[in-house]
């Protein structure tokens, strides 16, 4: 009889485990079901929090840490993954220019700085990789990738030639830009960007607007800044030749998708795109029987570019069907069903408090995978 092979390719569940450890959970409770199966076990996410962690694990790659400026551009400990082939860096700008990294009451997008992002690619270009992914969630940062492109070589001048401040209050005084300086490694190093949002660089829908109350900014703020990123695309277009201006995406981040275009010709992906084809997913699941995958909270969301539905997608072109087990449900969920999900599943045991998430989740993570285990030893069973 043929041995089942079933390919285990969930994302992290926030709060509770990340993806390796949650794909380990659902491998040990379709076991306790199942007996001798054979799984493949591949880690996934979405260009989010924890892809660095997520492709280091998927890869056989490595974790590495060093000092960089902070959004306040004091130093700060950050890391980014190195792929095991040590050919790819992944780098979570978050982690060298995030919100997280400060208090409410220093958020200030007319301070902040993405400096310490370019900091971390310059020490991944001294390890030699020839690709970059940047994820570009969760910033304080509304500088237009000013930070990030100074840290690695470009110069932006006022009027009178002098370096501007590399924050979002030093937009407006740019009249323009030098590369010469530009780290030369760069031209040989692929750039890819993980991107799930279509906002323009200014306007109604801008990086300013949108996002930059979150970043401690008040109206006046919001209104200068979007001002400078328009500046900084006019001086963009005119000393470099790229429009940002209404590019979909260029917003991210405070405008740093829109300097990651401009400064290293990086290209703008979906975020669980990138992941696929870094993972080499469809091949890692060519010739399993099922896969299952999963993330910490399902609903009307999870169809739009989250990591189950991107899983679903690779699976349903193999011909595989797709069962998925996330932490909770919300609103919406049955949405998942039209994009190649065919069952999903719940771990929930009993109501729980938001704290006891990492002490419980992975246990009921591990019963809900050996319940799914025992409807699959059910085959058979039935005649209909």
């Amino acid at each position: 009889m043929k041995t089942m092979k079933i390919g285990i390719a969930p994302d992290s569940f926030k709060g509770s485990m990340t993806a390796m450890r949650a794909a380990t959970c659902i491998e040990r409770g379709l076991r306790r079901a199942l007996g001798d199966i054979t799984v493949i076990k591949v880690p996934m996410a979405d260009g989010g929090d924890g892809t660095a962690k997520t492709i280091v694990d998927a890869t056989g790659g490595r974790m590495v840490r060093r000092t960089v400026a902070g959004p306040l551009g004091a130093p700060t400990k950050a890391a980014f993954g190195l792929s095991g082939d040590g050919r790819t860096a992944v780098i979570e700008m978050a982690t060298a220019s995030g919100l997280a990294l400060l208090r409410p009451a220093q958020r200030n997008p007319m301070k902040t700085t993405t400096r310490g992002t370019g900091d971390l690619i310059g020490h991944a270009l001294k390890l030699g990789v020839s690709r970059l992914l940047v994820g570009i969630g969760g910033s304080a940062t509304t500088d237009g990738g000013m930070g990030m492109a100074r840290a690695l070589g470009v110069r932006f001048l006022d009027r009178r030639g002098r370096e501007v401040p590399d924050t979002g209050g030093g937009l407006a005084r740019v009249v323009s830009i030098n590369i010469e300086g530009l780290d030369p490694r760069l031209a040989k190093v692929c750039v890819e960007v993980a991107c799930d949002v279509d906002n323009p660089l200014t306007g109604p829908r801008g990086a300013a607007q949108v996002y930059g109350p979150q970043k401690g900014a008040t109206q006046e703020m919001v209104e200068a800044l979007d001002a400078g990123l328009a500046n900084l695309a006019t001086v963009i277009e005119r000393d470099l030749g790229h429009r940002v201006l209404k590019v979909p995406g260029a917003g991210a981040a405070g405008g740093l998708g829109a300097g990651l275009m401009a400064f290293l010709h990086g290209e703008l992906r979906p975020g669980i795109d990138i992941v696929i084809d870094s993972v080499q997913l469809a091949k890692r699941l060519e010739g399993c029987d099922l896969v299952i995958t999963g993330e910490g909270r399902m609903d009307g969301q999870t169809a739009f570019g989250k990591t189950p539905a991107g899983v679903a997608g690779v699976a349903k072109k193999l011909g595989l069907p797709v069962i998925a087990i996330c932490g909770c449900l919300g609103p919406g969920v049955r949405g998942v069903l039209k994009v190649g999900i065919d069952a999903y599943f719940s771990t929930l045991e009993r109501s729980i408090d938001e704290s006891e998430i990492p002490t419980v989740g992975p246990a009921m993570l591990t019963h809900c995978a050996e319940q799914v285990g025992r409807v699959l030893a059910l085959k058979g069973a039935f005649h209909v």
